[in-house]
């Protein structure tokens, strides 16, 4: 049997609780009182609350799911897998669009008043002539896309399908986020390479935004009436040098000094590839992440700052500065 806290506020599920992303969210959630009920996989969620209750489950698990709803009030589906391996893309299909289509079963069978879906700008593509991308510029079919983009975009529909049978929901396409994570995984190994004095940067375009702020948003886009719609969260679009530098600069380290071409990227990417055959190491850079780091990709956040007026977006400056100084403190623990 499983129990409930009868804690004030609403009662929240959260997917994905032990990523970046997750646990910022559970802590915010915890903040404003609400009870949560944060679902673990493989990895564990580290926070300790009265409030927070912890269950193991796998998104293949619809029977679980369904029975992890009871009697609760929202749900965020924050779980995914990121991957660049090809080894790994039946797993991004199974996790990230078969997931998600549990996630929304189970919502449509509970009586779940909303879900906030957290899906990916990579499922975005810019027109052809505009200078910023856009919550309408939809995935194309026969478009290069990375398979984890199209595993996003796949996820997406299932949601959009949810909405259609009834399902109060609202998509966030986050840009790539900024926080105090893992040292050796997603973008946090951003800040761990550039400590590392490693020497490469791009001149590539990405957009960046700090976990909370991404989070804070998450949960005013979920109290507020808006449903069915999607909105990019992104604060600033910056050059990776740009970015590397302000790394560079809180860390106290010398920046990356030379510069990445096509022709470069894609001799890396093939001798990583040519490793992880021999050794089984996981590449530092994929064909798909090589693409990634060279294409100039500019986010619009009009629409997030329009349905919000109020809010502001944290300085990915200060952001870094933030991150680093967490970082550096973890690695002078004994």
């Amino acid at each position: 049997m499983i129990t409930r806290q009868n804690e004030m506020g609403k009662r929240v599920l959260v997917t994905g609780g032990s990523g970046l992303l997750g646990n910022e969210l559970i802590l915010q959630l915890l903040q404003r009182g609400h009870s949560v009920l944060a679902i673990q996989h493989k990895s564990q969620i580290s926070i300790s609350h009265p409030g927070l209750q912890i269950q193991s489950c796998s998104l293949g698990d619809i029977g679980l799911l369904i029975q992890l709803m009871e009697g609760i009030d929202e749900v965020y589906h924050v779980a995914g897998k990121v991957s660049f391996l090809p080894s790994e893309k039946q797993d991004l299909y199974k996790i990230n669009a078969e997931g998600t289509a549990n996630v929304v079963e189970a919502c449509l069978s509970s009586s779940i008043k909303k879900m906030l879906y957290v899906s990916s700008v990579a499922v975005l593509e810019k027109s052809p002539g505009a200078e910023m991308i856009t919550e309408e510029m939809q995935w194309v079919g026969n478009a290069k896309r990375s398979a984890y983009g199209e595993s996003k975009f796949l996820a997406e529909m299932e949601v959009w399908r949810g909405a259609a049978e009834g399902l109060n929901m609202v998509i966030v396409n986050p840009s790539i986020i900024l926080g105090e994570g893992n040292w050796d995984e997603g973008s946090t190994a951003l800040f761990k390479n550039v400590y590392n004095q490693f020497p490469w940067y791009s001149e590539g375009v990405n957009g960046f935004v700090d976990v909370k702020d991404t989070a804070q948003l998450m949960i005013m886009l979920m109290e507020s009436d808006t449903v069915n719609e999607r909105f990019i969260i992104s604060a600033e679009n910056l050059s990776y040098q740009s970015l590397f530098e302000k790394m560079a600069a809180a860390f106290n380290k010398k920046p990356p000094q030379k510069k990445i071409t096509p022709f470069l990227a894609s001799i890396a990417w093939r001798a990583e590839a040519l490793k992880y055959r021999i050794t089984g190491k996981r590449p530092l850079v994929t064909k798909e992440t090589a693409a990634t780091a060279l294409k100039k990709s500019r986010y619009n956040n009009q629409k997030i700052l329009q349905k919000f007026p109020g809010f502001t977006f944290r300085p990915i400056d200060e952001t870094v500065r933030r991150v680093a100084v967490s970082l550096q403190q973890k690695l002078n623990k004994p």
